[in-house]
C-alpha cells in the first residue's frame, strides 16, 4: 500500500497540478544556464567586425536567450522522470508538480519556433539556421539520444552550448570565420570538466537516476584523469585568440592566468583521496567564473583595442 501511494505521488508530481506561477515558467527556462549562453552570444556579437543596428543587436541577443530557454524547457519536459529522482532537480517545476508536463512542452516549442522565426526575419538567415540547429541538437541529440545512453553525453552534447558566440558573430557579419570557431572550441572543451566536476559531486544521484555520467560508468579515478586532460587542452585553447593576433596582451595574460587556475583546480581533484568532493565542488564553481571572466576579457580587450 505504501509503495502504491509513493508511486501515485510520483505520477502526480510528474504530471503537474496546474498551480504554476510566473516564477515557475521562468525556472523552466533554466535562467542560470541561460545567463552564460546569453553572455557568450553577446560577446560573439560585440567583437564581430562590421556594424549592426542597436535594435537588431538586442533582438539577436534576445532570440539567443529565448532559444536557450526553450531548449531548457523541453529538456525539463523530457527529463521529468529522472529529475523527480535526483535531489538536485526534484524541486524543478514539473517534478514538483507545479507545472503540467504538456504545458511545459508547448511552452518550449512555441518559444523555440518564435526565437528562430524572429531571428530569421529581423536579423539574418544564417544566424537563424545556427539557432535552430543549436536547439535541435540540444533537444534531439543530447537530451533524447546521448544523455541516457553514453558517458560521452556531455562531450558530444556540449556542442549545443558552444554555438551562441558563433550565432552572435553571424548576426553581425552574415558569415562564420576562424575566430568564432575558436570560441566554439573553447566552450566545447570547457563543458566536460565543468560537468564532470558536478557529476563527481553528484555521482550517487546520477547513478540512482540511471544516467551514465562518466563517474558512474568509468569510476572516480578515470573521471579525474579526464578532467585534467581536458583542462590542459582548455588552457591551450584559451590562448589561441592571442597567439593568432586577434587580441592584445590584455586578453592573453588574463587567459593565461585563468587557464592556469583551472588546471590547478583539476590537479587538486586528481590528488584528492577518493570520496573527497571539496575540490570538485570548487572547480565546478570556478569553471562558471572562468568562462564569464574569459569572455569578459575578450570583450574588454576588444573595446580597449578600439
Amino acid at each position: 500500500m505504501a509503495d502504491l501511494t509513493a508511486q501515485t505521488l510520483t505520477v502526480e508530481a510528474v504530471s503537474g497540478s496546474g498551480t504554476a506561477s510566473v516564477g515557475d515558467y521562468i525556472a523552466l527556462l533554466k535562467p542560470r544556464v541561460m545567463s552564460l549562453v546569453v553572455f557568450t552570444g553577446f560577446v560573439g556579437l560585440a567583437i564581430a567586425p562590421g556594424d549592426i543596428h542597436p535594435v537588431l543587436a538586442v533582438i539577436a541577443v534576445l532570440c539567443i536567450a529565448v532559444g536557450a530557454g526553450a531548449s531548457g524547457a523541453i529538456n525539463m519536459w523530457y527529463d521529468r522522470d529522472i529529475d523527480a529522482i535526483m535531489g538536485r532537480t526534484d524541486q524543478r517545476p514539473i517534478p514538483a508538480g507545479r507545472v503540467d508536463a504538456d504545458e511545459a512542452l508547448s511552452f518550449g516549442v512555441i518559444l523555440a519556433g518564435f526565437s528562430v522565426l524572429v531571428m530569421a526575419l529581423a536579423v539574418n538567415w544564417l544566424a537563424a539556421v545556427l539557432l535552430a540547429a543549436t536547439i535541435g541538437f540540444y533537444v534531439f541529440v543530447y537530451t533524447m539520444w546521448l544523455k541516457r545512453r553514453t558517458p560521452q553525453n556531455i562531450v558530444i552534447g556540449g556542442a549545443a552550448g558552444a554555438v551562441p558566440p558563433v550565432i552572435g558573430w553571424a548576426a553581425v557579419t552574415g558569415d562564420v570565420t576562424w575566430l568564432p570557431v575558436v570560441l566554439f572550441a573553447i566552450i566545447f572543451v570547457w563543458t566536460p570538466p565543468h560537468f564532470w566536476a558536478l557529476a563527481l559531486w553528484k555521482r550517487g544521484e546520477y547513478a540512482a537516476a540511471g544516467v551514465p555520467m562518466l563517474p558512474v560508468v568509468a569510476g572516480e579515478q578515470a573521471t579525474k584523469v579526464q578532467i585534467v586532460a581536458y583542462s590542459l587542452l582548455l588552457g591551450v585553447l584559451g590562448l589561441v585568440p592571442w597567439a593568432m593576433a586577434a587580441t592584445t596582451a590584455v586578453y592573453g595574460v588574463t587567459a593565461a592566468v585563468l587557464g592556469t587556475l583551472f588546471i590547478v583546480g583539476a590537479v587538486q581533484i586528481l590528488r584528492a583521496p577518493d570520496g573527497e568532493m571539496k575540490p570538485a565542488k570548487m572547480l565546478f564553481g570556478y569553471s562558471i567564473l572562468y568562462l564569464f571572466a574569459l569572455f569578459g576579457a575578450l570583450l574588454a580587450d576588444h573595446w580597449i583595442a578600439g
